[in-house]
Order: structure tokens, then C-alpha cells, then sequence
């Protein structure tokens, strides 16, 4: 569970720099095609270096937090890599980054950097919608031989379906804020309506039903 200031303060931030757009009732469409009532851009970030400082203190204050010294960190390409950078030089470790694909020429690489059997490894990203880019590089990590201790993420929609799969894979995650935070905040700050927070809520245990209700 994220730490409960820091995912606060961290929420109020992406509102205000612009990282996240709540939308109910013109919803955007994702990569999948799906509807959502809400988009996360932590690409953003990059921009704000006062919030991409505090993203890197809240991933190394987890790290402490569990007790993890891990061999190296790795990114998920592209956007988490950035953010695995900045969390490797604040701990002095080594950088890899990973694709959720092999690359298609050259030595069809799918982690750039040294990840070696017996390493144990954090990996960044900076989004969790459904799990499934994650747990590519985590496949292809431990495919390496090394053990990932945890995924670390800036933000979590919550979804039940990234739960699940990480459940079965045995990740520990890692989130500095998530929606419930976001919802609270942006509701607190009058970003939203009470009404539309709930329809958010809906989406949330859902999206597929409330996807298919907004097209039909």
C-alpha cells in the first residue's frame, strides 16, 4: 500500500502539472480500443523536476522501507526508463532497461545492460493499468536467471486484472500513489464531481462493462 502523505502529495502533483485527466463523460480511448474515464500521461514528469525528485526519494524510501538492496535497477521501456535512471544514480547501481518485446534487428535483445544470473533485480515503470507490459520484462528478467525482487510504479488504476496477475506471479509491487488517492484528492480539490467520482469507481470495477455500455 503507498505511504499515505507521500501518495497524497504525489496525487496533487500529477493533477496539477496536467499527468492525469479525469474525463467521465468524454471518455478516452487506450491502446486496447477500451473506453476509460481517466488517462495517465507520467511521461509529464519529465518536465517538473521538483516531482521527478520527489518520484525517485518515494521509490528509494520504499526500497529502504523493505529492506531491499537489489544488484541492479531496470526500466520498462520506454517511459519508466527515465525514472529507473534517476532511482540508480541516487543508489549508485547499475541501469538496465527492458522491452516488453525482443528487439527486431541487430542482436534481438529484450534487456539493454547487465542483468546476470544470481542478480536481484527492481524494476521500474511508471503506469500499471493491466499488468501485462510489466510482466513481460519480468519474464524476460527472470528468464535471465535473476531473482526481481519487486516492481516499483509511479501510479496503479487498481485494476482487479493487474492484481490477479501479479498474484500469480509472485511479484511484490510497489505503488507511490494510486486511484483511490487521485479520487480523493481531485475531489477535495472540486477537479471532479461526487457524482462523476463514482462513475469512476464503476469504470474501475469494470472497464470492460463500462466500456461496452459507453459505445453502445
Amino acid at each position: 500500500m503507498a505511504d499515505e502523505p507521500r501518495a497524497r502529495r504525489l496525487a496533487a502533483d500529477l493533477l496539477e502539472i496536467g499527468a492525469v485527466h479525469l474525463s467521465p463523460e468524454a471518455p478516452f480511448t487506450w491502446a486496447s480500443g477500451l473506453k476509460a474515464p481517466l488517462y495517465c500521461d507520467n511521461r509529464l514528469t519529465l518536465a517538473f523536476p521538483a516531482v521527478r525528485r520527489g518520484i525517485a526519494e518515494g521509490f528509494a524510501e520504499i526500497l529502504a522501507a523493505q529492506h531491499m538492496q537489489p544488484d541492479v535497477i531496470v526500466g520498462t521501456a520506454t517511459a519508466g526508463i527515465p525514472h529507473a535512471a534517476w532511482l540508480a544514480e541516487r543508489l549508485d547501481l547499475p541501469l538496465a532497461y527492458g522491452r516488453s518485446k525482443p528487439k527486431e534487428h541487430g542482436r534481438g535483445n529484450q534487456v539493454e545492460g547487465r542483468v546476470e544470473m544470481g542478480h536481484t533485480v527492481v524494476i521500474v515503470e511508471d503506469l500499471i493499468s493491466t499488468g501485462g507490459s510489466s510482466l513481460n520484462v519480468v519474464k524476460v528478467v527472470r528468464g535471465a536467471g535473476a531473482e526481481v525482487a519487486a516492481l516499483l510504479a509511479i501510479f496503479s488504476y487498481g485494476l482487479e486484472v493487474a492484481r490477479s496477475r501479479f498474484a500469480e506471479a509472485l511479484l511484490p509491487v510497489f505503488t507511490l500513489t494510486d486511484f483511490e488517492t487521485l479520487l480523493s484528492v481531485a475531489r477535495e480539490q472540486d477537479r471532479i464531481a461526487a457524482a462523476d467520482v463514482e462513475e469512476l469507481r464503476d469504470w474501475q470495477r469494470d472497464p470492460q462493462a463500462w466500456s461496452e455500455r459507453w459505445q453502445g
